[in-house]
């Protein structure tokens, strides 16, 4: 079982991050919870912020764009099967759709776990709660992350067994990924790949690297959470026991997320 464990001690007189604030109302994620500070949309007690070097202290009014911050809520998660064309973005400047237009209107404010790229599809995770966003993606939780590839050019298995050692593309470096050729036809090859780091857009890029050209890209799970039959477009969220069997954590208000045992 993969725990994931976040402790907030509400007796801490140095109080919490605004960052970590916002994320844990379920407004956005850390990082655009320090571009709202640095934009001045964020006030506490009155005080517009000026950095997000801030810790707010137990029983301070928060505000976003005039608004106060909402209460906080039970961690919720949601399976979404994320269709190709559409952005992982609360706002494309250029005008592209959003998954968070498409999204049904009966879900309440929601961040993703991670992103998907516009091409890609399939599995994208969905949560209330950025603090459990952030515990979700990072590579310390050992999750793997399973892809189907549709790849266009001359695939060796060779070329993927040596995956599993790592492999730097133009400056950055890549964690051992499983690679497995699983279907070849006259003009594009089925690969099953399986990562744990899930850098942005890795899988288009190392397989560019190997002469091959992605034209599919769909993730069939993350970590324990599966597509499954899911259809384009399609949300489920999980029920409690699924959180707490494979989260390994419960709930508490007053402390954020601690050991179910």
């Amino acid at each position: 079982m993969i725990k994931i464990l976040y402790q907030s001690d509400p007796d801490n007189a140095k109080g919490d991050r605004i960052a970590k604030v916002l994320a844990r109302a379920g407004l956005c994620s850390r990082r655009e919870a320090e571009r709202w500070v640095e934009a001045g949309r964020v006030t506490v007690d009155g005080e517009k912020l000026q950095s997000p070097a801030f810790n707010v202290n137990p029983g301070a009014r928060v505000m976003v764009d005039g608004k106060v911050l909402p209460s906080k809520q039970d961690p919720r998660v949601w399976r979404y099967h994320k269709p190709p064309g559409l952005l992982t973005t609360n706002k494309d400047p250029e005008g592209r759709p959003t998954i968070f237009e498409r999204l049904p209107r009966e879900l309440p404010r929601v961040i993703s776990v991670g992103r998907l790229d516009i091409n890609s599809e399939g599995l994208l995770l969905l949560t209330n709660d950025g603090g459990l966003a952030r515990k979700m993606e990072l590579p310390d939780t050992g999750w793997k992350r399973q892809y189907r590839v549709r790849v266009h050019g001359n695939v060796r298995q060779r070329d993927l067994d040596n995956l599993k050692k790592g492999i730097t593309v133009e400056g950055i470096h890549y964690a051992p990924i499983e690679a497995k050729l699983e279907k070849l036809d006259a003009t594009n090859a089925w690969v099953a790949i399986n990562l744990i780091e899930g850098k942005n857009r890795e899988i288009r890029k190392i397989m560019d690297h190997l002469g091959l050209r992605v034209n599919r890209l769909i993730r069939l799970a993350y970590g324990p959470f599966h597509l499954g039959k899911l259809v384009r477009g399609q949300v489920s969220e999980l029920p409690t026991k699924s959180m707490r069997d494979n989260l390994g954590v419960t709930y508490s208000r007053s402390k954020g997320y601690i050991d179910k045992e």
